[in-house]
């Protein structure tokens, strides 16, 4: 085995014993969150249910790992015929279908529950994405959960974001969510992707506290 070889052989046991404590801490870190938060994701349950007797949860099909596909769990923040509404909406209004299609967002979706806004203004509704973690599907930190239709969004960089778990937050989530725009949301991603590391994977879960009272960029 020539230096060069060795360097490599050495890269990949260390990624591999970071990858590992990654995986034991968002184990960790999730179970007792869950377990923590267990009264108030009930409570949020039982308004939702209240407020119009749909569903609970709202379950959307993402990319993953190695480009597997997954359902992502999130507290149901929508009214209960909002793919419908969506499709209306853009079939009638340019500048709405415009603001889609840059970034698959609405700043003023009318498609959000009252209780909805404020289970996204404080990241309550991503709660349920700990089951997501618990099974693998995602991890606490990494890139955001992305469907098919944004896989030319990546573009050759694609392979990089399926390199790694998506995240329940990240490098993104931390810089101003929403605000930021699409191209540099690739980049934090493939950035991630390319230089995770045990510290990063803190750093970035030390920093979503204050990202998440701060606000920023949540819709």
């Amino acid at each position: 085995m020539n230096v060069g070889e060795a360097t490599q052989t050495r890269a990949r046991g260390h990624d591999a014993v970071a990858l590992d404590a990654c995986r034991a801490l968002d184990i960790l870190i999730a179970s007792a969150v869950l377990l923590f938060m267990a009264p108030l994701m009930v409570a949020v349950a039982v308004a939702i249910k209240i407020q119009d007797g749909g569903p609970v949860l709202f379950g959307h099909g993402r990319i993953g790992f190695e480009g597997r596909s997954f359902r992502c769990w999130k507290f149901r923040s929508m009214v209960v015929d909002a793919e419908d509404r969506l499709s209306a909406l853009l079939a009638r209004d340019p500048e709405a279908r415009r603001e889609w299609e840059a970034d698959h967002k609405l700043r003023s979706d009318p498609r959000v529950t009252l209780l909805g806004r404020f289970l996204r203004v404080t990241s309550l509704d991503e709660f349920p994405q700990l089951f997501n973690v618990l099974a693998g599907e995602m991890s606490l930190v990494g890139p955001r959960p992305i469907v098919t239709a944004e896989v030319a969004r990546y573009g050759r960089w694609f392979p990089r974001y399926c390199s790694v778990r998506p995240g329940v937050t990240g490098v993104w989530q931390v810089s101003g969510r929403n605000d930021v725009g699409y191209r540099r949301r690739v980049a934090m991603d493939v950035l991630y992707a390319r230089t995770r590391s045990l510290p990063l994977y803190l750093g970035v879960l030390l920093a979503t506290v204050p990202a998440v009272l701060k606000r920023s960029g949540s819709y």
